[in-house]
Formats: structure tokens, sequence, C-alpha cells
């Protein structure tokens, strides 16, 4: 698939099929993410893949009761589901499906890091600028092998209990949390406001484009 087909065509899926991944895309996944850029090529990036389904059990169980009434009061907030326009409709119903489901995904990644760059004083700030660039392939691969994928905030909400069900040491942070799996959902195309809103020439004070 051209990149430029994944990147329009990848939309967050929230919707997955119990069928499990085979090893191989997992892994074609994986290498993608290390193709990613790091700061001074230090690739700061470690990545726990949990396909286990009694620890994918115990994240699901401890993540939808954190998640569940959180997306339930985001709705009510807003007026309830019918008041909401069709794509806030549809993000807060997948989201409550995700936080109801999580269990049944097959493979969940985590993207981690530590502060190891600069090595003579090391700053938290370059651990985003590895973890997010790899996040990032994980998603384009994953759509390129018809695979579905969604960045969460997992790792904000149920930060105590992903590390204590995990292992994950202290010093770990979790950059992203990807529920990875064949998707019962369509891709894209995605809904993006055209490019020339957001671009400035020469400048922050010029025209924008158009």
């Amino acid at each position: 698939m051209d990149v430029f087909e994944a990147m329009e065509t990848c939309r967050a899926i929230r919707f997955f099929k119990k069928d499990p991944v085979p090893q191989d895309l997992i892994d074609k996944v994986l290498y993608a993410a290390t193709r990613a850029p790091s700061p001074g090529n230090s690739q700061g990036w470690d990545f726990v893949v949990v396909t286990d389904a009694d620890k994918r059990k115990a994240l699901g169980d401890g993540i939808s009761a954190v998640m569940k009434p959180a997306v339930e009061n985001a709705a009510k907030q807003l007026g309830g589901t019918e008041n909401l326009d069709d794509v806030s409709r549809r993000m807060l119903e997948g989201a409550l499906n995700l936080a109801q489901t999580l269990e049944n995904v097959p493979v969940h990644i985590l993207v981690c890091g530590k502060e190891i760059y600069p090595p003579e004083a090391p700053n938290e700030s370059f651990v985003w600028s590895a973890t997010y660039p790899a996040a990032q392939n994980i998603l384009l691969a994953a759509r390129a092998l018809g695979l579905g994928t969604c960045f969460t905030t997992y790792q904000m909400t149920a930060p105590d209990l992903i590390k204590d069900v995990l292992g994950i040491p202290a010093d770990v942070h979790i950059a992203a949390y990807i529920p990875m799996g064949w998707p019962d959902a369509n891709f894209g195309p995605l809904a993006r406001m055209p490019v020339e809103k957001f671009t400035h020439m020469n400048g922050w004070q010029g025209d924008l484009r158009g």
C-alpha cells in the first residue's frame, strides 16, 4: 500500500474482531516502529506487546472500570449521544465500546521509553521525541497490513494498574497504549481541514495559503 493511501485512510479503529493476529505481522509492525527517527539515533524506545488472554483481561477489567463511567459522563455533559453530530457521536460510542471490549482485542502494544538522551544529562522531553514517531509508524504499518489500531489515553487513566499488571519499572514512561487487531469497522477516508488552513508562508505573520 502506498504510504499516502495509508495516511489518508488510517482511521482510529475502536471496534475489533477477536481473531488472533499472526506473530509475523506483529513483528512487521514492530520493525516499522524501529525505523522511526530518534534524537541522536538514541533509539530510546521499548515495546511491551500483550497477547496473553489473562493479562488482557486484567488490563481490560481495570481500564474499563475507569473509562466506562468517564465516557458515559462525557456523553451526559454533552447532552446525550442523540444530540451530538455524527462524528462526535461515533467517537463516543467507539470509545465506550473499546473500553468495554478491550480484553478481546488480540494485541495491545505499549510504546515506552526511558530518559536516556542526551547521555550526559537525560531529559524527559527526548523520550517523547523518540516514542511518538515510533508509535505513529505502528499505526501506519498496521494500516498497510490491514490491521486496525487506535491511540488511547489508557496509559494516563490507569497508569498504576498497567505498570503493575505488566511489571513495567517506575522509571519507564508509557507514551502510547495501542490496541491492534482485525477491524470490525471501516477504514477512512479521514475528515481533515485543508492543509492551507494551517500553512504560514515565510513566517507566522505571512498570509495563509489559499
